[in-house]
């Protein structure tokens, strides 16, 4: 018996059919459409095209980026404009042909890694999902953590700069408005701006505002050294954050996910080299490793399938 997931991304909507053993068996991809009744009938689109293709579908997972109560209802998602107070699962429930539960996308991302990643027989594990945002899931005790309300774990909005720049939530200096992968592509325009990265300018047509993340993923996998040198940088706005989670948190691994993670060494390197400066007695202490998602860009889309088993009948 398979279940659905479905990660919804602040650029990009993935879905897959899996297994109880979280292999992918079917998956399709598109870009997030744009307002909350765009994504959610995007969504129950793709999930009848899958149940086409794989009838014994039975159960839908969906993750998506925001303040996700334990109803599935959507209170706020920034980096999904206009999604607020959003029935997501009541209204999913009416329209797809199969039960269905949705929760934060970082959640099922650290229970996509804990069940079948890298954090298979870890019990305290923190997920960071770094792309659009930045978000956070927390394995304590071997379960996830979801906090009271459903809300825990909201790792991008503490405030690491008051006087720092604008989150998409509206606040200022949030940990995401420095170093999630929007927070990149703005440091590389910076970058640009003041002469200093020609190789990425020249990625992006010598247009400093086309200039983003990708371009200096580019030029940072032709190991160019301007690339590097704002991922360089970048890591250590990464560390800020990291460091605090280490020291209030103590988890035994860290696993990055989302889609800073196809930047590899270039952005792993760096971060793992500062990260000691920011937690306290790095030098007599246990030091989390940190890791790359074992299941990739697919973390969150397995572990919503995963999630999605919780609705079966127990056998």
């Amino acid at each position: 018996m398979l279940t659905a997931g479905v990660d919804i991304g602040g650029t990009k909507l993935l879905a897959v059919a899996a297994t109880e053993k979280g292999e992918i068996v079917a998956q399709r991809r598109q870009p997030t459409a744009a307002g909350p009744d765009a994504i959610l009938s995007a969504v129950a689109t793709v999930v009848a095209d899958l149940v086409a293709d794989e009838p014994s579908i039975a159960a839908l997972g969906v993750g998506l980026p925001g303040l996700v109560d334990l109803e599935g209802f959507v209170h706020f998602a920034p980096n999904l404009p206009g999604f607020v107070g959003v029935a997501a699962r009541e209204r999913l429930a009416a329209t797809c042909p199969v039960p269905v539960v949705v929760d934060n996308d970082a959640n099922v991302a650290a229970l996509g890694e804990v069940l079948h990643g890298a954090g298979r027989g870890r019990r305290e594990v923190l997920v960071v999902t770094l792309g659009t945002g930045i978000g956070g899931g927390l394995v304590i005790g071997g379960e996830v953590h979801r906090g009271g309300y459903g809300f825990a774990a909201e790792i991008g909005h503490f405030t690491v700069d008051p006087d720092g720049p604008p989150c998409a939530c509206g606040a200022r200096g949030h940990w995401e408005a420095i170093a999630s992968g929007s927070a990149l592509g703005r440091r590389a325009r910076e970058w640009a701006a003041r002469g200093e990265a020609p190789n990425v300018l020249a990625r992006a047509g010598g247009n400093v505002e086309a200039v983003t993340g990708h371009e200096v993923g580019q030029a940072a996998a032709a190991r160019e050294p301007d690339a590097l040198a704002i991922l360089t940088e970048h890591a250590r706005a990464v560390a800020v954050g990291l460091g605090g989670l280490i020291n209030i948190l103590d988890p035994e691994l860290i696993v990055i996910s989302g889609g800073l993670i196809d930047l590899g060494d270039s952005l792993l390197g760096p971060l793992r080299a500062v990260l000691p400066e920011y937690v306290e007695a790095a030098d007599r202490r246990p030091m989390p490793p940190v890791v790359p998602a074992a299941l990739g860009e697919h973390a969150g889309a397995v572990g919503a399938a995963a999630l999605a088993r919780t609705l079966l009948p127990a056998r």
